[in-house]
């Protein structure tokens, strides 16, 4: 069950490594304007939203995660899933603000960032493969960002598959653009 999710995040993990390997940091760092993320940022801003969801995951396995209300009225919990999951698509039509708890680094981030997201990517998928008894029971979790944001796990990890290709198409797009790409000098 828990394969097509972990498929996609090695097809994404080899995506980020094939297309950004080899840069310099000042290449992943690279930012076209003070409005656009830079490639490093977007790899630290999806480490970032993943790994909060791992405290709710520790809580719903020692049970003692409350589902709020709303969490138990299906049709809204379907609802808020398909919303956020429409939000994050790659095609990014429409631009969105994150919430502050998510927002990368605004210093400079080090060489190592795609080391770092691989094995990032490592821990993402044993936290999904252990969570097939979650998903056969239908659990119900909220978004680390809002309690009252509720959708099923398995709308949850949609949702972390398909931000994570949103953002490799936003790094992509920030890799097209460099025009004059900092060089370092060692002279």
């Amino acid at each position: 069950m828990t394969n097509k999710w972990t498929n996609r995040i090695d097809e994404i993990t080899n995506s980020f490594n094939n297309e950004f390997e080899g840069l310099s940091v000042e290449q992943l760092n690279w930012k076209a304007s003070e409005k656009v993320w830079s490639i490093a940022q977007n790899i630290e801003h999806l480490i970032v939203i993943n790994e909060t969801y791992y405290p709710t995951m520790k809580t719903i396995r020692e049970g003692n995660f409350n589902i709020p209300i709303i969490g138990k009225i299906g049709f809204i919990v379907n609802l808020l899933g398909n919303f956020i999951l429409k939000s994050v698509h790659p095609d990014r039509r429409k631009k969105m603000k994150t919430f502050p708890i998510w927002e990368p680094s605004k210093s400079e981030i080090s060489a190592d960032i795609l080391e770092r997201f691989v094995s990032h990517q490592s821990k993402l998928k044993e936290l999904i493969q252990n969570s097939e008894d979650l998903l056969a029971k239908g659990t119900i979790i909220s978004s680390p960002a809002n309690k009252n944001i509720v959708y099923k796990l398995e709308t949850a990890f949609d949702i972390i598959v398909t931000h994570e290709q949103r953002h490799f198409e936003q790094a992509k797009e920030v890799l097209m653009n460099q025009k004059e790409i900092p060089v370092h000098n060692n002279n």
